[in-house]
């Protein structure tokens, strides 16, 4: 009755043999879940991985428990109940999905399910009619609040401490590669490479829909071009750059975003006004790029002004002599 979806049962519905099978194949769930989260961050984050390697340990250790309280009970036989065999219960994302977010969303995602878990014991006590049992539930409560409140502490805990200023530059180095390093390049491809067709195209036609048509063209197909290659050219396992999809997203979105810059002004139909308007917002996109190489990349700001605007220039230069003559 609990393998289709359409005949699954509420919460209220379970009678307290099923409510502790429920727990106990939770717990082990949950412990396996956390197995696999200190897998992933042991070779980069070793003292939060550490944290989880022990709350592995104590949800095995509550299965344990659980498993003798229903075998004092119901004998040795635990029926197969999981959370998607109730209907309302709480769930767990899978792995796979939460594995590739960064360390500060995995410690959240950790307090998230200790929390479900903290509810779902007490209901469970409320129920209870055997009063061992209903300790225990409320014992396993409690437990479950301390291991919630360990997951939300636990980057305050590692502050100031020699692994924990480690997991923290480990962090924003995985940031920078994952997140910045794709946008960077995405700016400064979107904003510098489209200068060149789009300002030809300006002073050839003097015309601002025509150019804006082209200057939108450019930037959106220099957007897919530029995501899809940063998703494919590198899956992120050996260079450790994080996940393909979201360095493809980052690298796409800003490559678009620097190109229409300076094609949204050729929206306003005086061309020389639009054109006044463009020149500005490229060196507004040159600036900002500069900004995020200092912020980011620590290159000096005179260099990476220098750098970027000559650069920048360079290619401006080219689109109008190109188009003018």
């Amino acid at each position: 009755m609990f393998q289709s979806l359409s005949g699954r049962r509420h919460f209220d519905e379970l009678s307290e043999k099923e409510v502790l099978a429920l727990a106990i194949s939770s717990e082990e769930d949950d412990a396996r879940i956390y197995c696999s989260y200190a897998e992933r961050l042991r070779a980069d984050y070793p003292a939060t991985a550490e944290m989880f390697d022990r709350m592995v340990e104590e949800e095995n250790e509550h299965r344990r428990r659980l498993t003798e309280a229903f075998e004092r009970r119901f004998g040795k036989v635990i029926p197969l109940i999981r959370r998607e065999h109730v209907a309302g219960f709480y769930s767990r994302r899978p792995v796979w999905l939460v594995e590739n977010l960064p360390l500060e969303r995995i410690r959240e995602e950790a307090a998230k399910m200790e929390a479900d878990a903290h509810n779902f014991y007490l209901a469970a006590a409320q129920r209870a009619t055997d009063p061992d049992t209903r300790n225990l539930l409320n014992d396993l409560a409690l437990a479950e609040l301390g291991h919630k409140r360990k997951a939300e502490a636990a980057g305050e805990d590692l502050a100031g401490s020699a692994e924990g200023e480690e997991e923290k530059a480990t962090a924003y180095r995985q940031f920078v590669l994952t997140w910045v390093q794709p946008g960077l390049a995405g700016l400064m491809d979107g904003s510098v490479s489209t200068l060149a067709p789009i300002f030809a195209t300006a002073f050839a036609t003097q015309d601002s829909w025509t150019t804006f048509l082209v200057a939108l063209a450019a930037s959106v197909g220099a957007g897919i071009s530029m995501g899809f290659t940063e998703a494919a050219h590198d899956d992120g396992v050996i260079s450790g750059r994080g996940a393909p999809w979201k360095r493809g997203l980052a690298s796409g979105v800003m490559t678009a975003l620097g190109g229409l810059g300076h094609a949204l002004p050729y929206l306003i139909p005086d061309f020389w006004t639009a054109t006044a308007l463009a020149i500005v917002f490229v060196f507004i996109e040159l600036w900002a790029i500069a900004w995020i190489q200092n912020r980011y990349m620590q290159t000096p700001f005179a260099r990476a002004i220098f750098q970027v605007v000559l650069g920048g220039g360079l290619v401006l230069g080219a689109g109008v002599l190109i188009g003018g003559g």
